[in-house]
């Protein structure tokens, strides 16, 4: 493939589920889609993030929020909102990208790991099922492999 297609995910703090779509996108696909994630409100990116990653050995490195306005209206083939508040107010980005809305729960609406892990479960199915349309490739889910 020569040209790889261009995705922004956007979530409000961009700190966990945009994150999460991030690095999963450029895990499975990163040979095929240029991924980046922005956000409208900024939160720090908690240490859940990099704790439900790891036993998947996905890499992480070193996560930064950024916010939709460091990205100076850059041109994207897909913007995907990660949740009703960011598909509310970046309902106008600019450009002819196509947008998509997938809404998927606020993971810091409960403690602990588990709400961590649903969202990352949830966003990998989803994310599987974007490349194998858009790429015509299947994709296996994430194998467990502790460190």
């Amino acid at each position: 493939m020569t040209n790889k297609l261009s995705v922004l995910f956007l979530c409000t703090g961009n700190s966990a589920r945009s994150q999460i779509a991030e690095v999963l996108l450029r895990h499975h696909a990163g040979d095929r889609f240029n991924v980046t994630s922005a956000g409208t409100s900024l939160r720090q990116i908690p240490n859940e993030i990099y704790q439900v990653l790891a036993p998947f050995n996905v890499p992480a490195g070193s996560l930064v929020s950024k916010h939709i306005d460091q990205l100076n209206e850059s041109a994207f083939d897909y913007v995907i909102t990660l949740c009703d508040k960011a598909t509310n107010e970046c309902r106008s980005y600019p450009g002819d990208a196509t947008k998509l809305e997938w809404s998927f729960e606020d993971p810091y609406t409960r403690s602990g790991l588990y709400p961590f892990e649903t969202t990352l479960s949830e966003i990998n199915k989803r994310i599987i099922n974007f490349v194998a349309i858009e790429t015509r490739a299947s994709l296996p889910e994430l194998s467990f492999n502790p460190i």
